[in-house]
């Protein structure tokens, strides 16, 4: 493996000295992956930070000036962070909006708040702080707050533990969803029109079918937005080349929902141990009286409480109003900030309540202003 330059000493309570090396030395070095996945393995083992996937990452979406921090207890790694530079600063975990949390991995026992500590003293130069980004407590129990550092809230999230039947879990939604659902599956088979799930696991699969999702997402309102998966855009590559990855474990899968020969919505999801997570969604937006969305997460349900495989689904996205008909389950992400002295964060704080104070005053001063009509 890769002869680690050690940094400078760390604080005396977390002994644990660090090398600092290029974001893609750990795709480069088969030893770096094996380490990565061993600790992804101790703390929540999701798919999308799988060593080949943050490499996949960084390659597609990644800016190029990425550092791998690993941390050493004597012979042992114990943690390893993918960090990027704010500014000269601060630093900040890689985080991609197509990756659902922060780009780091440890051994269980240890403190995110020590090692944040022991990173920004160590062999970030001088750091004046660094934010671990869209954090899970389910893989870092949230701490109160240190006066060096702070937690902030990032969104709720939803997810369905898969138990017992399909039967009794749909008896226990709304009964408006379940109507719904009845009165379009009714209308779809009298107007004859077949009606179908397909799940798609095979490596050969899965180019075609982002590129397909591509497409369908592509003539939404997400392309207005330039936000739209395409096969040639970063993050039409990025999904493509960590699906294809996946393929290979036979964690990758595709599902998609036809009308007919039609697709008409799509899931593109990981798996591995029993959970299945959902990355993106998408329909066809052309059909507005029916919900192609709706339909697929019921016939995907139905699917994954029969075969018995899959035993929760993770969404990992924001909580949205139409989770809240499918799941009463969440639980908040969130960021940690650590600040190199506690004055910093007064300051920051400060500096925060000044900004608040006065986004207050301009609403206020706007709500006090009449409006005038144009001239008729």
């Amino acid at each position: 493996m890769t002869t680690p330059s050690f940094a400078p000493p760390t604080p005396p309570n977390l002994r644990i000295r660090w090398s600092n090396l290029p974001g893609l030395s750990l795709e480069k070095d088969p030893g770096l992956l094996a380490h990565w996945d061993r600790l992804n393995a101790a703390r929540g083992d999701l798919p999308f930070l799988a060593g080949r996937a943050v490499c996949t990452a960084l390659r597609t979406l990644g800016q190029g000036k990425e550092r791998l921090l690993i941390g050493w207890h004597g012979a042992d790694v114990v943690a390893m962070f993918m960090l990027l530079p704010q500014d000269r600063l601060r630093w900040q975990t890689f985080q991609p909006s197509q990756v659902p949390l922060g780009a780091w991995v440890a051994v269980r026992d240890l403190s995110l708040q020590d090692l944040a500590r022991s990173l920004l003293r160590g062999p970030l130069g001088f750091c004046l702080g660094l934010s671990i980004t869209q954090i899970d407590p389910e893989v870092a129990a949230r701490m109160p707050d240190a006066p060096d550092n702070l937690h902030s809230d990032y969104i709720d999230t939803g997810w369905i533990d898969l138990v017992g039947s399909f039967d009794a879990y749909w008896s226990a939604r709304g009964k408006n969803l379940r109507q719904n659902m009845r009165k379009q599956r009714v209308k779809l088979a009298a107007d004859g029109v077949k009606l179908s799930l397909q799940a798609l696991r095979e490596h050969a699969d899965m180019a075609d079918a982002v590129a397909r999702y591509g497409r369908m997402e592509s003539a939404g309102w997400k392309a207005q937005h330039g936000t739209a998966i395409h096969p040639d855009n970063a993050q039409g590559r990025y999904y493509r080349e960590l699906l294809e990855q996946a393929s290979l474990n036979g964690e990758a899968v595709v599902y998609q929902y036809l009308f007919d020969e039609r697709v008409v919505a799509m899931n593109l999801c990981l798996q591995r141990k029993g959970v299945l997570i959902v990355l993106k969604t998408t329909y066809d937006e052309s059909i507005q009286s029916l919900s192609p969305a709706f339909l697929l997460r019921e016939a995907e349900l139905q699917e994954l409480f029969a075969q018995g495989d899959i035993r929760r689904l993770e969404y990992f996205g924001r909580l949205m109003e139409w989770h809240s008909k499918w799941t009463e389950q969440k639980r908040t992400l969130y960021h940690l900030t650590q600040y190199r002295w506690p004055l910093l964060k007064r300051l920051a704080q400060a500096r925060r309540r000044r900004a608040d104070a006065a986004g207050d005053a301009v609403a206020s001063d706007a709500k006090a202003t009449p409006t005038t009509s144009p001239s008729q």
